[in-house]
């Protein structure tokens, strides 16, 4: 447990370039606050001290604004950045090396039993306002662009956007954890631009029709 708390600690200097000390991080970062308190909770949750580790739980969110069901299996080096409004449920289970920004929401679909919230591999990031909703699986090093709305399986080292989210980039190669939130593909914007090639190209060819009425 003190090894993995070292670990958590190490994974903000890695990912947060504000970062300037231990003492900093220690005391003032929420996101961390909200890990070990989670792994405390989950730690009394699986020896059944539901009422307990629920307890720690909610006490948490109401101190960090980030809420993590104590049912939640997290791995090793989780980091969360700026994490308020973050929602984690109680069957989501999280790889090593994950990242997540604020208003990420791991989430459920609605009262279903069993296994309801995703799976999120190792070393996937989940930016801004993302939603993953239900038993989906997010595969290894893929990136979640923001304010996405994931409902279906992501495939290993892709990138997904959009309302649905739909897979833009899937290469094989492993993807590196620099997503810039400001340059991602955006399928809906293509499309437009389509309709308006479309649309142009139909005038035009209206407007050819025309003059040939006209010359008759």
């Amino acid at each position: 447990m003190l090894k993995m708390f070292k670990e958590d600690i190490e994974v903000v200097f890695d990912q947060d370039p504000a970062a300037r000390s231990y003492l900093e991080v220690i005391l003032t970062y929420a996101g961390l606050h909200a890990i070990w308190s989670h792994r405390m909770a989950h730690a009394l949750f699986k020896k059944k001290f539901f009422f307990l580790a629920r307890s720690i739980s909610q006490i948490s969110r109401f101190f960090t604004g980030i809420e993590i069901h104590p049912g939640a299996t997290i791995g090793r080096r989780f980091f969360i950045d700026h994490g308020m409004g973050i929602v984690i449920g109680e069957t989501c289970e999280i790889g090593d090396n994950v990242s997540v920004f604020q208003g990420v929401t791991l989430g459920g679909t609605g009262k279903e039993k069993g296994k309801r919230h995703p799976t999120i591999k190792d070393n996937v990031l989940i930016a801004t306002g993302a939603k993953v909703l239900g038993s989906i699986t997010v595969g290894e090093n893929s990136k979640i662009g923001a304010g996405s709305v994931v409902l279906k399986e992501v495939p290993p080292n892709s990138t997904v956007v959009g309302i649905p989210g739909k897979v833009v980039i899937r290469d094989g190669i492993k993807i590196n954890k620099d997503l810039n939130h400001s340059d991602l593909p955006d399928p809906i914007a293509d499309r437009f631009k389509e309709m308006d090639k479309e649309i142009y190209a139909l005038k035009a060819k209206l407007a050819e029709q025309r003059q040939e009425e006209r010359s008759l």
